[in-house]
């Protein structure tokens, strides 16, 4: 794992070369089945492995240096194209984004960079580009999205963790079904500018809750989330809710193994001191300041495609409904972010922590949006992952931590949430449970 690297590599019990090049073989043997991989840099990861191992036998100390790790394909990497899941002739990028800036800051080797589905628009990792990425616990089941590839590649242990992005649970929902801890941060928590007009963050995706609190110090610039790793919480109060926000009329059916897995977690948080209520967050009419900012954002990558021909009709309808929704909609979507800011916290009056469902169902079977129109696209996902998207509206912390199998060994997640500034909140509380359903334990 992750941590465990970092230790052996300044142990010199093995060498960067050694990791990274296993990272590489393992790569290439699961690219057939898992397909986890958009890029993969064999020559120049190793080429930064070998510097990593030089600057070891040096003396030279940082938190990830040698460690091999992955990155989403929407994060810019000098020298390679930044395609975002779509096909088309993409330039390569001249210069790294700054998580990878910090990523390299850290020492770390970036062996390739994963798969997602068009601009991450769908909680599934298919597409023309690429075909299909697969789940490493169940071939004929989607790892979810849209950081699939990045959950694919540490679920089936390739890299000990990799970075995604979450603009509507996208590092959740694959967190969840695929067995992985998995932080979206909170709004200006990594130094990275908006997204998606502010709904998308980056983070971590580990299998630990320790790994995935290292990493996001790493992307973070900061030394604070992995030190509460090692802190236990305070008893806290925590509310149980299992109803998700008003959808347009989107009927939501809660898996009753997701509901029973979700339960089962707090009932061990109850055993391990804290308070469980059940109470929901008054969500309101918050979607209606969600879409405009995710369906504009779609249409800018839309118009930056070197050839918008080639994207999935459902991604380009998308982001025409974008384009006209991003004058006055716009507008009045940004003004309204405070009010439901408000709105939502009254629940953090009574409460410490929200405990909900990642998603609503287990893992969706591979090609379960093929063939479907727009309309019918949007229902399908929607209905099968209805809980993540209303903290990304609100720019707040929120993780995923593995809540069990169902009965077909599939795997469910439930998330923690948290208002502005609770990330070390959440990290304590995941760590605290981990130690008691020892989740890193179970592999695929």
């Amino acid at each position: 794992m992750l941590a465990a690297q970092a230790t052996a590599l300044t142990r010199g019990e093995t060498t960067s070369v050694q990791l990274t090049q296993d990272a590489l073989d393992q790569a290439d043997a699961t690219q057939p089945t898992l397909n986890a991989f958009r890029r993969l840099r064999r020559d120049a990861a190793l080429v930064e492995a070998k510097d990593a191992d030089r600057r070891l036998a040096a003396g030279e100390r940082l938190p990830l240096l040698g460690v091999p790790i992955a990155i989403k394909d929407d994060m810019d990497l000098a020298g390679e194209p930044t395609a975002f899941g779509c096909a088309g002739d993409y330039p390569v990028a001249t210069g790294d984004g700054v998580l990878v800036r910090q990523l390299r800051a850290a020492g770390a080797v970036i062996v390739g960079k994963t798969n997602t589905p068009e601009f991450g628009l769908w909680p599934i990792t298919e597409g023309e580009a690429f075909g299909v990425t697969r789940n490493p616990w169940h071939l004929d089941h989607t790892p979810g999205g849209s950081s699939g590839g990045s959950a694919a590649a540490v679920a089936a242990g390739i890299v000990a963790a990799a970075v995604g992005s979450d603009g509507a649970g996208s590092i959740r929902i694959p967190a969840a079904w695929t067995h992985l801890v998995g932080i979206k941060p909170g709004r200006g928590t990594l130094p990275t500018p908006a997204a998606f007009n502010g709904i998308t963050e980056w983070g971590p995706l580990a299998r630990t809750t320790a790994d995935a609190a290292l990493l996001l110090d790493v992307l973070a610039g900061e030394s604070r989330f992995r030190a509460a790793a090692d802190r236990a919480p305070r008893r806290l109060r925590v509310a149980l809710s299992l109803r998700p926000a008003f959808m347009g009329g989107i009927r939501v059916r809660l898996d009753p193994q997701v509901r029973a897995a979700v339960v089962g977690v707090a009932r061990h948080l109850n055993a391990l001191g804290h308070e469980i209520v059940v109470d929901d967050p008054s969500y309101g009419l918050l979607g209606l300041t969600f879409l405009p900012r995710s369906l504009a954002g779609v249409e800018e990558w839309c118009a930056a495609a070197p050839d918008r021909s080639l994207l999935d009709f459902r991604t380009s309808d998308t982001g025409r409904m974008g384009a006209r929704l991003a004058g006055r909609a716009l507008t009045l979507s940004n003004a309204a972010q405070q009010h439901y800011r408000r709105k939502v916290g009254r629940l953090f009056e009574r409460v410490d922590v929200v405990l909900a469902p990642t998603t609503a169902t287990p893992p969706l079977p591979v090609g379960a949006i093929d063939g479907l129109s727009g309309w019918r696209t949007d229902r399908t996902v929607m209905a099968a992952c209805p809980y993540a998207w209303p903290w990304n509206a609100l720019g707040w912390p929120g993780m995923n931590v593995p809540a069990g199998l169902t009965g077909e060994g599939l795997p469910v997640g439930a998330q923690l949430l948290a208002p502005r500034g609770g990330e070390e909140l959440l990290i304590s509380l995941a760590a605290q449970l981990e130690s008691v359903l020892r989740w890193d334990t179970q592999r695929p």
